[in-house]
């Protein structure tokens, strides 16, 4: 049961989250051309910070901050969907205070190695990055998202297939779920799936997966699909997109080089 309620659990979030990006509020009816820029200019910037220098990240967290509040996204909603990221992200130079012993600075008289600060540094780089990435598929459909990169030449075959995977990552969780209901069919009473069994149902997932794929494709064909969806942008860029770029990056940049 509990491996069903994770299926379960999964495809309820994938719908909430295309529901949460179909909402009609200010921050999800920015054009998609400027919040991707924008999300990537963050990431980038964030990662070009020194492993030492934890006061500048920290100073970079008010633009995920800011989103949340902008854009009506709940925080606890948001760990929730990311519980099983954050654990690798939390991880993220566990040992460094392990090589890493030189102290650097002293906090309340407690003296701070630099392995402490670059560990702090990189999980929080890392938790900025996820979080940016939550908030713009949070405030952003997919098929915006996938406008946008066609606008910045993407090549098609890349968005497509982007789209296609995020579009239809329900169908093999609903493969997945079919799967575990006959195994547990031909095996009742035993929980989880025996260990011998693993190297067979990866390989019964594929062909399914394949099989349903053919069909899907067939479909789609048969509804004049040509290799490339027609994502086409229901919005104009506005004035207000582009000083919301514009202030967004100029915010970023000052964080980066300017403040001290």
């Amino acid at each position: 049961m509990e491996m069903a309620d994770r299926i379960h659990s999964a495809i309820k979030d994938v719908h909430a989250l295309d529901n949460e990006a179909g909402r009609d509020t200010w921050l999800n009816r920015v054009h998609p051309a400027v919040k991707l820029p924008v999300t990537l200019l963050f990431i980038a910037l964030t990662a070009s910070y020194s492993k030492y220098d934890l006061g500048g990240v920290i100073r970079v967290t008010v633009y995920p901050a800011a989103l949340f509040i902008l854009g009506d996204v709940s925080f606890g909603q948001a760990m929730k969907r990311l519980r099983f990221v954050l654990p690798f992200v939390l991880f993220l130079g566990i040992l460094n205070p392990f090589f890493d012993r030189t102290v650097m600075m002293n906090a309340a008289g407690i003296p701070v190695s630099g392995g402490i600060i670059s560990m702090l540094t990189l999980m929080l780089k890392a938790f900025n990055t996820v979080s940016a990435a939550y908030l713009l598929i949070a405030t952003t459909s997919i098929r915006k998202i996938c406008y946008a990169l066609r606008k910045f030449h993407v090549p098609k075959i890349f968005v497509t297939e982007l789209l296609l995977i995020y579009r239809y990552i329900i169908l093999l969780l609903q493969e997945v779920e079919r799967i575990r209901d006959a195994y547990q069919l031909r095996a009742p009473g035993k929980k989880g799936v025996a260990l011998k069994a693993w190297g067979s149902l990866p390989g019964l997932l594929l062909l399914r997966s394949a099989d349903r794929a053919e069909r899907v494709y067939q479909s789609m064909l048969l509804r004049g699909f040509q290799g490339e969806y027609a994502l086409k942008g229901s919005e104009k860029l506005r004035a207000l997109d582009l000083l919301y770029g514009f202030v967004w990056a100029g915010v970023l940049v000052a964080l980066r080089f300017v403040v001290l």
